[in-house]
């Protein structure tokens, strides 16, 4: 009788194991492909933002966030949570891929979200690129020269 009970329970153990691996396999691939998912994530994170549109990377894994004030925005998916950041004016510099769907960018607040993305066309790089270079600050446009003031009648 004894082994019976413990077949029984190995049995048992066997299908909770199978079914947490296919869970876990199914949730790893979902990753940001439900924008519904991903405009409540960015809400949570930064809720006094607006988003005004967004796009994807062909992968699902990263995605850019335009604001309402035209600032950006970035989500990556890192397995079990998703990292959202806004991109300080000046703090990012993007590249083209070679591709010619996607961009290399560089975060210098955040450096560990580095890397290459692909688009799905050449027209939604271009796009983010065009977000990436409206968040742009040359540093001699910062802050207003001491000498110069807007003209005005004498």
């Amino acid at each position: 009788m004894g082994i019976i009970v413990w077949c029984v329970i190995f049995a048992i153990v066997i299908f909770f194991a199978f079914v947490a691996t296919r869970m876990a396999s199914q949730n790893k691939e979902d990753g940001l492909h439900d924008t519904g998912l991903a405009i409540l994530e960015f809400g949570r994170a930064f809720p006094t933002e607006a988003i005004r549109q967004l796009h994807m990377t062909a992968n699902g894994q990263a995605l850019f966030v335009r604001l309402h004030d035209n600032k950006a925005g970035f989500m990556r998916n890192l397995r079990n949570h998703f990292a959202c950041h806004l991109i300080q004016p000046g703090r990012v510099r993007a590249h083209d891929s070679g591709t010619g769907r996607g961009l290399t960018v560089d975060f210098l607040d955040a450096p560990h979200h580095n890397g290459t993305f692909e688009f799905a066309t050449p027209a939604e790089a271009a796009e983010v690129s065009l977000w990436l270079l409206g968040n742009y600050v040359a540093g001699n446009d910062s802050e207003p020269s001491a000498g110069h003031h807007p003209a005005t009648k004498a």
